[in-house]
């Protein structure tokens, strides 16, 4: 059943609408936190969520978390589940919404994430956190929204943010190089005069920040080949990256299984706390 849950069934898990990651946030276990809520921007969409530690004892790594929805719709208060994941293990972490489509295309929503990311990194000392070890996550459009902004650098730079900044990214079952698009939507979405600067693989260089990127094997919504690709084309660079395929999980199931109640399904979270931990002891050698 679990199997079934959360492989090949898992967008549909999604599509039945918000009541599924609401169930999450009401049935997880939860650490003690704060939640603050913050204006990156004038819109209503742009605004964030920061959760700390309640027993926060000095600046704490950050994690700027951007959540899915096909760059059409999702709510910051839907995916508390997985800022608490972060949470637990010691992060500060900041959950920002988005404007979407149809409202606005490619590359505005990039340009409002990399609005939320210069807020925390001008704004987060003041809140617990460390500016200094930033590390940007998401899940599949919010994936793409966390590792294209890593690695191309020009989005960060017009909002203030030196690509230096940024000191690694976990892409989960994100698109990376998702061409052609034959979806309708997506055709909308992307309506850019040059297609190939809407893909994070045209951006891939060797001084990338360093990179976890982690899919499973059965999601049949963002295919697992974009995780394969962009992962061969930084490691022929030399860039720093590490790729993770789960077998069994589909495209819903590699985000709830940052959920208390589902992470026997696969490790996720421990994989994504390693990756960052790595990333921060070797940043203080």
């Amino acid at each position: 059943m679990l199997r079934a849950a959360f492989g090949l069934a898992a967008p549909a898990f999604l599509a039945t609408g918000c009541s599924p990651l609401v169930l999450l946030n009401w049935a997880s276990p939860e650490p003690a936190y704060d939640r603050l809520e913050f204006a990156y921007g004038t819109h209503a969409r742009q605004r964030l969520d920061v959760y700390r530690p309640k027993d926060l004892k000095g600046p704490a790594p950050v994690v700027v978390f951007f959540y899915g929805g096909g760059w059409e719709g999702g709510e910051r208060a839907n995916y508390r589940f997985a800022a608490l994941a972060l949470v637990e293990r010691g992060f500060v972490v900041a959950l920002p919404d988005y404007r979407v489509h149809p409202e606005i295309g490619f590359p505005v929503f990039l340009e409002d994430s990399a609005r939320a990311v210069a807020w925390v990194h001008r704004e987060i000392a003041a809140h617990g956190g460390d500016p200094a070890r930033l590390f940007l996550m998401g899940h599949s459009a919010g994936a793409y929204n966390a590792v294209m902004l890593s690695i191309d650098a020009s989005y960060l730079a017009a909002a203030g943010v030196p690509a230096t900044a940024i000191s690694g990214a976990v892409g989960l079952a994100g698109p990376y190089d998702f061409l052609p698009l034959t979806s309708k939507t997506l055709q909308a979405i992307f309506a850019a005069p040059d297609m190939a600067k809407t893909q994070p693989i045209t951006f891939a260089r060797p001084d990338a920040p360093p990179m976890l990127l982690a899919t499973g094997d059965e999601d049949g919504t963002v295919y697992p080949r974009n995780t394969r690709n962009l992962g061969r084309r930084l490691r022929e660079l030399g860039a720093p990256v590490e790729t993770i395929e789960y077998s069994g999980l589909g495209h819903a199931g590699i985000v709830i299984a940052l959920s208390p109640l589902f992470r026997g399904t696969a490790p996720v979270l421990e994989d994504v706390t390693r990756f960052l931990d790595e990333k921060i002891m070797k940043g203080k050698s």
